[in-house]
């Protein structure tokens, strides 16, 4: 079945109103996720996928990820900004409880309508394979800007926040908003896919030689790719004029993703005249979050609210 535009968010609509009781029901507090709102109307693009209920780990992370969703994170009072929020994991998980959520909340607390994004891992059993992850992202921009009427923010003012592979995620959703990865399936699709800036924090940016010993690029094209192949799945190949700000950060201790990536994507948009704002920061290694109290990593958040006009 193929749902148009207004059944779409005539659905969305429903789901929120669902969440919003539930919500005031159980006495939420501000910021905690609604239920999840579902990205694409019918299965996702070519089918396959896991089976089972997700799959939730000890430390939050999830996975056997059978739905892509949202997970609507709402201001008490809308600023008219809104965030995409992609955990990493390898693509292997989604780190939501130590990345996704609490960068939401965060966030909601300064008026941003967050979504954190539960987005298909790509090698569950997706018939579109790497590019699974890349078409959920895509779809959950627009989705977002179609919500933006009833959720009290402005579609030109969506940007998107991704942590280490969540990061890689974003990039490519940043630098590659014209590619069609997948073929519209209702009339949301009709709108852009290009966030209006883009936070990545200990991204993986580049699947090239000799940065490529992560687990995003065996996920992504395999253990003996080509040259070819890891370079069309780097973040960096891709910044080209219409590609939007970027604010990075990343520790010089980073010993899964090497403090080359954000070097690669600092220097790939100043060739491009793109704005980019990079931090660098003496320790903190990897996975830190929204920072560790008396860490170096406690810092960046500001720094963020900052660059976004959240102060």
């Amino acid at each position: 079945m193929r749902l148009d535009r207004r059944d779409l968010l005539l659905r969305a609509g429903a789901l929120l109103a669902g969440a919003g009781r539930a919500r005031a029901d159980d006495r939420a507090d501000r910021g905690e996720a609604e239920a999840p709102i579902p990205i694409w109307p019918d299965r996702p693009p070519g089918g396959g996928g896991p089976s089972g209920p997700l799959e939730v780990s000890d430390r939050g992370a999830i996975r056997n990820i059978a739905v892509p969703a949202l997970e609507l994170h709402r201001p008490e009072r809308a600023n008219g900004e809104a965030v995409l929020v992609a955990g990493g994991g390898g693509y292997k998980r989604i780190q939501m409880d130590s990345e996704a959520r609490p960068a939401a909340r965060w966030l909601a607390a300064r008026g941003v309508t967050a979504f954190a994004l539960r987005y298909r891992l790509p090698r569950e059993g997706w018939a579109e394979g790497p590019l699974a992850p890349l078409q959920d992202a895509q779809r959950a921009l627009r989705v977002i800007a179609g919500l933006a009427p009833r959720l009290g923010f402005d579609p030109a003012r969506i940007s998107v926040l991704g942590f280490s592979a969540g990061g890689h995620l974003m990039g490519l959703a940043a630098t590659r908003s014209a590619f069609a990865s997948y073929r519209p399936v209702d009339g949301l699709d009709d709108g852009a896919a290009r966030p209006a800036g883009a936070a990545l924090i200990y991204p993986v940016v580049t699947l090239l030689p000799p940065y490529d010993h992560t687990s995003t690029r065996v996920q992504l094209v395999g253990r003996h790719p080509s040259r070819a192949e890891s370079a069309d799945w780097s973040v960096e190949t891709h910044v080209r004029g219409r590609c939007p700000p970027l604010f990075l950060v990343q520790a010089e201790d980073d010993r899964v993703s090497d403090i080359a990536n954000t070097a690669l994507l600092e220097r790939a948009a100043r060739d491009a005249d793109i704005p980019v704002e990079r931090h660098v920061l003496p320790s903190g290694g990897h996975g830190f979050g929204m920072g560790r109290a008396g860490d170096p990593s406690a810092a960046w958040p500001q720094w963020y609210a900052d660059w976004a006009g959240l102060s």
